[in-house]
């Protein structure tokens, strides 16, 4: 279905900004064919944009606008769009778009000119000359590079000029986001390839952007359009889904009438709203349960004055209610990354059916709705502020812009930049981590230490060796959480510091583009030496035997690593007595022990042991493939055992793998991790497969603190919900996806 179609669906709007109907556009068209207006009186065209601007800014200086208009009409005059229309109704529509949002003036006399540069003679430096840097910069951010200059790069070298513009001022992205939006509503005249490749871009990286900037009106509508272009038949069954609804009772309705009357008892003023989801927001409902019901087509938006009128409603809904604490979320005591605010929490009702109730003050209501566009000019003078003369410190310019603006500039590369860049926006939520000198990090959630390493030093990063998490030694591969304190080590001296470098590993745990970037140049610039071809022999017929990483053997000597923060087999002296770590006993004297990686043995496990280079002895539980293969190889086994294997003590710190197999659902990797911290067990390494058939498979890499806590962690890990088997081999899954 294409995007056309969508707009003029009665079902195709449900809440959010007003389109501008076939009627208001015919009234443009009639009204730009007119041209302008006699001097001083306001062009009839923009009479709705002034009325509505107005509506918000009841002082603003209209007489910009009307000199806006008049430039824009002159120019764009003769264009006509595809729709047959004259050219001037799409500047006028993005305008009022950016109008009902409650966008200053500089917004709309940019957003009326934005296409002018683009489009028609008019020039820059004319666009200054007459209204100014601010609405010129603003113009020259939105426009878009020739592609007869660029070729195939003008798009990513479009965007990436685009958001170094919106780093110094996001209103550029606000305009960018209200033209996509009316491109996207008129997106029917064009031939179905070009709407599904505008489409993807707009999912890619302009909606994530809108979800950034907290502009919610426009992000629910644009994903409403590209859902309908590149899932017209999800679209249509979700379309059939509200018909089939709107024609009953709406339980809604009578639960809205309940919070009313309880409200108005407790004395507390407040506006109660049904708000009806978007279409995707009710596909994803259906896809999370199944059948729904009328109460799931929407929500209650609870409106009050300020927020102890929040709490104020909130405790007396769970009290005359029942509440569903699960549903409980306080985002006004925790803001959103991008500047949301509300208290989500659900109640039952009558007949026990449960509604969802959103309580906002009206002011988060207007910010949850548009953003960093409510919140004005960023550069509006305050009294008493001292910046420097001729800088700007934009309060709007969120973490992760500043990081997005970091890694860009290292990336020359056009196709890694644009890359890069969806990769970067399809990270959709942010932590705080704590730094051990007091300071916050911002993080994309999934960031590990290497990413945070990264963020906070660049490329002096390069040295670091290791970190504590929470006071506790953790690897660099370690996710960091919400809240989490971080304390990143670093080599010793400058002189020691040049000999350190990232490994090859460090890209497994690295999520952003800044780490990835910054590693895979180091690697490029420092090559690992080829092996031998003897050693690439002892490879081939060693493949159990992975040396320890560049992380560990760093730790180890800067005296600031433990055993815990090691990557690879641990080793240490043996003859032919116990070694004290693991409790192996080899029957081999001066030989060193390693424990396999590839299946991590511990007591009870039955055991076996080969011979490696170095003299060394790798040890294996008896049913891991890579000792049927070795065996196969002519490898002679050498023979090992626990040293209590005859007391069962269990005693000394272990490593082990095991696999998570559960039914994908929010928060199970927090769950699991809590499940595990619970039973004394430290995380070295983490890994989630993509859900395939609603189950996912987790892997992590433990450190146990006695071996014979082992049966008890994994019970725990079972009795977490959803997990359906924890294993030691990971073979079930494997089984089920070949």
């Amino acid at each position: 279905m294409s995007a056309e179609a969508t707009d003029q669906a009665p079902f195709g709007r449900r809440r959010g900004i007003p389109r501008i109907d076939l009627r208001n556009l015919r009234r443009f068209s009639r009204a730009a064919l007119l041209g302008p207006a006699s001097r001083g009186r306001l062009p009839d065209a923009i009479e709705h944009v002034a009325k509505v601007h107005r509506a918000h800014h009841p002082g603003a200086d209209l007489d910009v606008l009307r000199k806006a208009y008049v430039l824009a009409e002159s120019s764009h005059r003769g264009q006509m769009r595809k729709s047959g229309e004259p050219y001037i109704t799409h500047p006028l529509a993005v305008t009022l778009i950016l109008a009902e949002l409650g966008a200053e003036t500089t917004t709309l006399t940019a957003s009326l000119l934005h296409d002018t540069v683009e489009d028609t003679e008019v020039t820059l430096d004319q666009v200054g000359e007459e209204f100014g840097e601010e609405v010129r910069y603003l113009v020259d951010g939105v426009t878009k590079l020739e592609k007869v200059d660029y070729g195939a790069a003008a798009e990513p070298e479009t965007f990436r000029k685009m958001l170094v513009a919106t780093g110094n001022d996001v209103r550029v992205m606000s305009i960018k986001l209200a033209d996509r939006l009316h491109n996207m509503r008129t997106l029917g005249v064009m031939r179905p390839e070009k709407q599904a490749r505008i489409a993807k871009v707009t999912r890619d990286v302009l909606i994530p952007l809108a979800e950034r900037l907290g502009v919610q009106a426009l992000k629910t509508e644009l994903e409403d359009l590209v859902f309908a272009i590149l899932h017209p038949d999800e679209y249509a069954r979700t379309r059939e889904l509200l018909q089939a609804h709107a024609g009953r009772p709406d339980p809604l309705a009578r639960a809205a009438e309940d919070v009313r009357g309880v409200l108005h008892e407790a004395g507390i003023t407040a506006e109660v709203l049904v708000r009806p989801r978007h279409f995707v927001s009710v596909h994803r409902v259906g896809l999370k349960r199944g059948e729904l019901t009328g109460t799931d087509l929407g929500r209650l938006l609870v409106l009050v004055s300020d927020d102890a009128d929040c709490y104020a409603v909130l405790g007396e809904l769970h009290t005359c209610f029942t509440p569903v604490i699960s549903e409980f979320k306080d985002f006004i005591a925790v803001p959103k990354f991008n500047l949301y605010q509300s208290l989500h929490t659900a109640v039952a009702g009558r007949d026990g059916e449960v509604t969802e109730v959103l309580i906002r003050t009206h002011q988060m209501h207007r910010v949850a709705e548009a953003g960093v566009i409510a919140l004005g000019n960023p550069y509006t003078p305050t009294e008493g502020a001292d910046a420097p003369e001729g800088e700007r410190a934009d309060p709007t310019r969120p973490g992760w812009l500043s990081r997005l603006l970091d890694w860009q500039s290292a990336t020359p590369d056009p196709d890694l930049f644009w890359t890069s860049l969806r990769d970067d926006l399809a990270q959709d939520r942010e932590i705080t981590v704590f730094r051990s000198d007091g300071g916050t990090l911002g993080l994309p959630a999934g960031a590990s230490c290497v990413d945070a390493a990264y963020a906070l030093y660049g490329e002096d990063a390069h040295s670091c060796i290791g970190a504590r998490v929470n006071g506790r030694i953790a690897t660099l591969s370690t996710v960091l959480r919400d809240g989490d304190t971080l304390q990143l080590l670093m080599a010793g001296d400058t002189r020691d510091a040049a000999s350190h470098g990232p490994s090859p590993e460090w890209l497994d745990h690295a999520r952003t583009p800044a780490a990835r970037i910054a590693i895979n140049r180091w690697l490029a610039a420092h090559p690992a030496p080829q092996p031998s071809p003897q050693e690439s022999r002892d490879a081939v017929q060693e493949p159990e035997a992975e040396s320890a990483s560049t992380l560990s053997g760093q730790a180890g000597q800067d005296g600031q690593g433990s055993q815990a923060s090691q990557g690879g087999e641990a080793a240490v002296p043996a003859a032919g007595a116990v070694r004290p770590e693991a409790g192996i006993v080899v029957d081999r004297p001066g030989a060193t022990v390693r424990l396999a990686r590839c299946c991590t043995p511990v007591p009870p496990d039955a055991v076996t042991g080969f011979a490696v280079r170095g003299g060394a002895v790798t040890v294996h539980r008896e049913r891991c493939p890579g000792v049927a293969r070795m065996t196969a190889a002519g490898r002679t086994a050498v023979a090992v055992r626990w040293a209590d294997e005859d007391d069962g003590d269990g005693g000394g710190d272990y490593r082990v793998t095991l696999f998570a197999e559960a039914f994908s659902r929010p928060h199970l990797l927090a769950d699991l991790t809590e499940a595990i911290a619970a039973e004394g067990a430290e995380v070295v390494a983490a890994a989630v497969e993509p859900p395939r058939e609603q189950r996912v498979r987790h892997t992590y890499t433990l450190q146990l603190p006695n071996a014979g806590r082992l049966p008890t962690l994994m019970r725990a890990m079972r009795n977490v919900p959803g997990v359906y088997d924890v294993t030691r081999d990971g073979r079930s899954m494997a089984a089920a996806r070949s």
